[in-house]
């Protein structure tokens, strides 16, 4: 292997870095690190891609490293898969114009603070209106949704994933609580506290996981699948937290009814617009690129339709499922239509089905000690989640097998 050969690797390996720290999924990192790595006449080359690492070998080379997930970024993803395009194998660009990509790629800075915090304030507001909450309700979630923001901008990248979701589901569930407490009878808590939590929800691990499951990758998606199961359970631990000091602190814990469904703000049009504008939010907190910020809302809005339209004949469970099958389909069709990676859409769509009601209702009942309450909601969050990865490993699968070449038949 020549030292031009080398570092042509290297730099593949680079571009693989960048991808699976910013939540691409397997099949995209290892065919964009053999695409580079061909086109430099390197045809030796091995490549082992886990959920948190990578190998990469060749004739006396060998490299492996270490990549937590830590800030999600898909306009990097988009970036990298973009420069693997321009990387033209019958006459690549010169290595050092390649390296020099690259590494903008990597230190280019995200979007700045204030939109970072806007869009999850305005996110979590409008989950607030999709999961029943009035008007009142979602301005006083879109207050808690700033100062979580705030939270999740400046203090949460210095945490640990664990203790960062547990401290932000402590400080999603107080700052509602405080709200409820000071409007008494004005706020409902439980859409409130499953709005705010929602900017929690470990979107790109758990359906990067199901894609990778979709690739027949069960290790790594199997690995994603716990990591975000780990960060729903922290969510929970956080919100039953913030519930049990109250308690403390009022003696006795806040009587909560089931969840309201407000008249207003269930028209279907509002629904849909509510759909649109939080996904919009959360492909801000996603780092999306701007200019498919409104294509990320239409695939959360067209998913909460179905689920809307589907949910009046069918059960809830299958009625996420079809969501969720809505939702990637529309993903894969913006994705060939934008020539941009699917994971854009899909991580920000999916958020409207995510049964982040569930992770709430679990801690509440089992904080009151309600546990046959708590293992029937929890076992209906389980089943909602369970649709709707059956849902995207559908979409995903057949998508696999359409695009898949056909073998040609011996003359």
């Amino acid at each position: 292997m020549t030292e031009q050969q080398e570092q042509a690797l290297q730099l593949a390996t680079d571009a693989g870095h960048i991808l699976l720290e910013n939540g691409a999924e397997i099949r995209r990192v290892e065919s964009t690190m053999k695409h580079i790595a061909s086109a430099y006449g390197i045809d030796d080359e091995s490549f082992f891609v886990l959920s948190n690492g990578i190998i990469a070998t060749g004739q006396h080379y060998a490299r492996a490293e270490f990549i937590p997930i830590k800030g999600t970024q898909l306009a990097r993803v988009v970036e990298v898969n973009q420069l693997s395009r321009d990387v033209n194998p019958e006459s690549p660009m010169p290595l050092d114009v390649l390296a020099a990509r690259l590494h903008a790629i990597r230190t280019r800075h995200g979007k700045p603070w204030w939109e970072n915090v806007t869009g999850i304030a305005v996110g979590v507001a409008a989950f607030c209106i999709i999961f029943g909450g009035s008007l009142p309700d979602a301005l006083a979630t879109f207050v808690c949704g700033l100062m979580l923001g705030a939270f999740m901008t400046f203090v949460g990248p210095h945490l640990s994933r664990i203790f960062g979701n547990l401290l932000g589901g402590i400080a999603g569930g107080t700052l509602c609580i405080a709200a409820a407490r000071l409007f008494p009878g004005v706020l409902h808590l439980p859409n409130m506290v499953i709005g705010t939590i929602i900017a929690l929800v470990p979107g790109v691990p758990f359906t990067g996981g199901l894609r990778d499951l979709a690739d027949e990758d069960y290790i790594a998606g199997a690995t994603r699948l716990l990591d975000a199961f780990l960060a729903f359970l922290c969510i929970a631990l956080g919100v039953m937290t913030a519930l049990v000091v109250d308690g403390y602190a009022y003696g006795g814990l806040l009587e909560l009814d089931s969840p309201t469904i407000d008249s207003v703000t269930s028209e279907w049009y509002i629904q849909l617009a509510a759909a649109l504008l939080g996904t919009v939010g959360f492909s801000v907190l996603f780092g999306a690129p701007r200019r498919y910020y409104l294509s990320c809302g239409l695939t959360g809005m067209i998913g909460w339709g179905v689920f809307l339209l589907a949910s009046t004949h069918l059960t809830v469970t299958v009625s996420a499922g079809a969501g969720a099958l809505a939702v990637a389909a529309t993903s894969i069709l913006l994705a060939g239509l934008h020539r941009c990676p699917v994971t854009v859409f899909l991580v920000c769509g999916i958020i409207p089905l995510v049964p982040g009601g569930g992770i709430f209702w679990t801690a509440y009942h089992l904080v009151t000690n309600h546990l046959r309450l708590a293992a029937t909601t929890g076992f209906t969050a389980l089943k909602v989640a369970v649709a709707i990865a059956g849902g995207i490993i559908v979409a995903t699968a057949v998508y696999n097998m359409l695009r898949r070449p056909t073998p040609r038949r011996a003359a």
